[in-house]
């Protein structure tokens, strides 16, 4: 049987002669997915430009490393607490509004960090970077929801992969640009300060141009919807929808749970290492600050590629499980090799090994996200977005606290094969989640009886509809 969404649209017979919705893609899609993508960039430039020269800044502020690791960490220590009251006002109040809230935030805290360039404003500093983090919570939801929403079945996978992408760009140009904008020189605090100065400003510059551009140019929504799963959303009664009902249902969802599980661990692996690359790199290559910079934008270039490679891949073959797998494999294996060359002697090592090492392990963060839409549907996007991120959040925070602490007392190797432990673990877990594609059901005519459709109407539609479910599921093919 078909989900027929009732209302006027297209008039494409299902297939028992009721007329399917219309849907249309609106070429506006790609400026909303063009403008998410860079706010989510300076948002995570923001977040590791301080620990790729924490050495910098620790003797710029005169305080510890775990002071500066906690500039990255407080991205992950904001996200768990908020991520239920943003994912509530994304499902609740709509995509533009949460939308105007990362941007807005993110735009605020490169301003207020711009007061902190002076060596008692620490405390200051660490100011701009909460509100910062506050901001994270509304942009790290959104790539599936954006991709959802306003891009068709054909092109979601590889839609959310670039939304992702533009916070894995933000994240090579933290590795990349503070190490030349602010190099280290210690003896001379004035230009200390004044480069730190000039990236400060240069980053609350671009925040600005972003934020007006998305209270300009960001919409809730297309006036037709993209696909047939996405109309099936939109034609349900908006009473229906629980947030409460929907976090309980996707805890009850064991495929969800345990992809939970293995995404916090995969992705809080990659926190770990790229808040620690600058003290892992100069441990056995010392004085090379930039090109500890340049590896953390071999790790993070590579895995933009690889991404887009695994969107690309998910929207031919519709592989989840398969493709998740598979990738977490490698970058197990990228991991282990990374961990036993870095004592070589030799940088262009750590160079390649890095490469390979982001290359899957960046790779797999749409994998996740897009995986988690399938065995969820018609959940909220937002909702178990949000909470895989909580979940690579807490993972992250436990992760770089433990491999610090490893590091600082024994030598990187012990901090990296704490991480490979944890990997390893994770690829048994994503051999036992069950792969059910419900969102690729849908969109192929093939209806669940479990499926009950939830709202993804704009908060402001004021029109009821209703949405016609079998009573009992049939084949379609």
């Amino acid at each position: 049987a078909r989900l027929l969404p009732a209302g006027a649209g297209a008039e494409t017979p299902g297939a028992e002669g009721a007329p399917l919705p219309r849907t249309a893609l609106s070429p506006r899609r790609f400026v909303v997915l063009l403008i998410f993508s860079l706010y989510s960039l300076v948002n995570a430039f923001q977040w590791i430009q301080y620990s790729i020269i924490s050495n910098v800044f620790e003797g710029f502020y005169g305080v510890t490393l775990l002071h500066i690791d906690w500039l990255s960490m407080v991205y992950m220590l904001a996200y768990v607490p908020l991520i239920f009251p943003a994912t509530w006002l994304l499902d609740t109040r709509g995509l533009r509004l949460t939308a105007l809230l990362g941007s807005g935030l993110n735009c605020l805290g490169a301003w207020i960090k711009c007061g902190s360039v002076q060596q008692h404003l620490f405390w200051v500093t660490m100011l701009g970077q909460c509100l910062c983090s506050v901001a994270q919570v509304f942009i790290l939801g959104l790539p599936s929801r954006i991709a959802s929403v306003w891009f068709g079945p054909k092109e979601v996978s590889t839609a959310c992969a670039t939304a992702v992408l533009g916070n894995q760009l933000g994240t090579a140009v933290g590795f990349l640009l503070p190490p030349v904008l602010v190099p280290n020189t210690q003896n001379d605090t004035n230009l200390l300060a004044c480069n730190i100065s000039t990236m400060f400003y240069g980053t609350s510059a671009v925040a600005t141009l972003l934020f007006i551009l998305t209270a300009i140019a960001f919409k809730e929504k297309p006036q037709y919807p993209p696909s047939q799963a996405q109309a099936a959303l939109q034609d349900s009664p908006p009473e229906e929808y629980s947030y409460k009902n929907s976090i309980r249902n996707l805890f009850k969802n064991i495929p969800f749970v345990l992809l939970l599980i293995t995404y916090g661990i995969m992705t809080g692996a990659f926190y770990s290492v790229s808040t620690l690359l600058n003290q892992i790199i100069l441990t056995y290559y010392k004085g090379e600050e930039v090109n500890a910079g340049r590896i953390g934008l071999t790790l993070v270039v590579a895995g933009m590629v690889g991404s887009i490679l695994c969107g690309l891949w998910l929207d031919y073959t519709k592989t989840y499980k398969q493709t998740t797998l598979i990738v977490y494999i490698l970058s197990f294996i990228g991991m282990v090799i990374f961990t036993f060359t870095l004592d070589l002697g030799y940088i262009i090592i750590v160079f390649v090994t890095g490469g390979v090492l982001g290359f899957f392990m960046t790779g797999y963060l749409p994998l996740g996200f897009e995986f988690a839409v399938e065995i969820t549907y018609p959940e909220s996007e937002g909702t178990s977005s949000g909470l895989l991120n909580a979940s690579a959040q807490i993972f992250g925070i436990l992760f770089t606290l433990a491999q610090g602490k490893l590091t600082s007392d024994y030598d990187p190797m012990a901090g990296n094969i704490f991480l490979c432990v944890w990997m390893f673990i994770g690829i048994i877990l994503t051999a036992l989640i069950k792969s059910d594609l419900r969102r690729h059901n849908i969109n192929i005519g093939i209806t669940n009886d479990d499926i009950k459709a939830v709202p993804a109407d704009s908060p402001t539609d004021q029109e009821p509809k209703t949405v016609m479910l079998p009573k009992q599921s049939e084949s379609a093919i």
